[in-house]
């Protein structure tokens, strides 16, 4: 995590050499506290006014005419939730002893594409576990491995295992579909074993002022090599879906810079903004995504990454136990052995 507190570390200091009103514990001080909290600190209102034309002057006026002296907490907690799901971003939460608001359509409104019952059909009864991965040798000598949480952290020693194990395979599936994120420093980890030298991956900012705009200069994400460790030289598949999300769509936007690596299945489902957290009057907290990431052609990522080769499993497959997008990397990674 020393990288990321590295980065976010500007936006720290920006927010304590500023004054800010402080507003007053009722349903009208909570709302302009989170309403401004958002407007100064989140940092993709610009891009998501591009995107969609969200207007965060007029969410102001519209979630403010719901606000009454009397309402209760719970009446008070909806209409905030509901301003912040204007922002379609899985990274805002609205948190309170009794609730925890989350955006979900960024993968409600798609196709799951991954089947867990299925996906054991592949695995059997006979896959390894090392630390948080799960793997196994396929019947036609592809390798799969299937890591289901970046919040579950992998050992050097236990990449070192796998990759070994797996070194006698024509290809390589990595799975991550349904992965829905966790630790920045397990997507480094991993997409060093993919590279023998120095890849720039993307670029970082941080918020330096209270404009939408505010930014500081982009900061270059390098992929180093993990030296002295196993190292995998041949084909990869990494599988996706629309729960790929946050630090699983770090690591995709990585693979995408390894000339040796193909994204298979559906786009992932964003989240490219790093998270911070602030407090409202009342106790509630708030996060918020701070400092955006992007591609390295300086795209955007925070509505996901386009798969190289876009599939979706069919309902006949899934009739017969298969997984489209598994047979779909098999099959790719056998024709690139020829």
């Amino acid at each position: 995590m020393k990288r990321i507190l590295l980065y976010i570390l500007p936006l720290f200091l920006w927010a304590s050499c500023i004054t800010e009103d402080i507003q007053d514990n009722t349903p009208q001080g909570n709302f302009e506290a989170l309403w401004r909290t958002i407007d100064t600190k989140y940092c993709f209102l610009d891009y998501k006014h591009e995107e969609y034309g969200l207007d965060w002057d007029e969410v102001y006026r519209q979630y403010s005419n719901r606000l009454t002296k009397d309402m209760t907490k719970k009446q008070l907690f909806q209409v905030l939730a509901e301003m912040l799901e204007e922002l379609r971003d899985g990274h805002v939460n609205l948190v309170a002893a009794h609730e925890t608001s989350q955006y979900r359509e960024w993968y409600d409104n798609y196709p799951a594409n991954f089947v867990d019952t299925i996906q054991r059909i592949y695995l059997g009864k006979d896959y390894v576990m090392a630390g948080a991965l799960k793997y196994k040798i396929l019947e036609d000598n592809i390798g799969y491995i299937y890591y289901g949480s970046f919040s579950s952290a992998i050992g050097e020693s236990n990449l070192d295992e796998v990759l070994n194990e797996l070194s006698i395979c024509d290809g390589l599936i990595l799975d991550v579909r349904n992965n829905g994120g966790g630790l920045l420093t397990m997507s480094d980890r991993l997409a060093a074993r993919f590279t023998n030298e120095r890849v720039l991956t993307g670029y970082l900012c941080y918020k330096k002022g209270p404009g939408h705009n505010d930014f500081s200069s982009p900061e270059p994400i390098y992929v180093e090599p993990a030296m002295d460790r196993v190292r995998w030289q041949k084909p990869v598949a990494i599988l996706t879906n629309r729960r790929s999300y946050s630090s699983t769509n770090d690591f995709v936007g990585k693979m995408k810079a390894m000339p040796q690596a193909t994204i298979i299945g559906d786009k992932t489902g964003g989240g490219s903004g790093l998270p911070f957290s602030s407090e409202l009057p009342n106790g509630w907290s708030v996060r918020f995504s701070a400092s955006p990431m992007y591609a390295p052609d300086m795209s955007h990522q925070e509505f996901g990454i386009e798969p190289d080769i876009p599939v979706n499993m069919t309902s006949e497959d899934m009739h017969q136990g298969k997984d489209t997008i598994i047979e779909t990397a098999r099959k790719h990674l056998k024709d690139k052995k020829k």
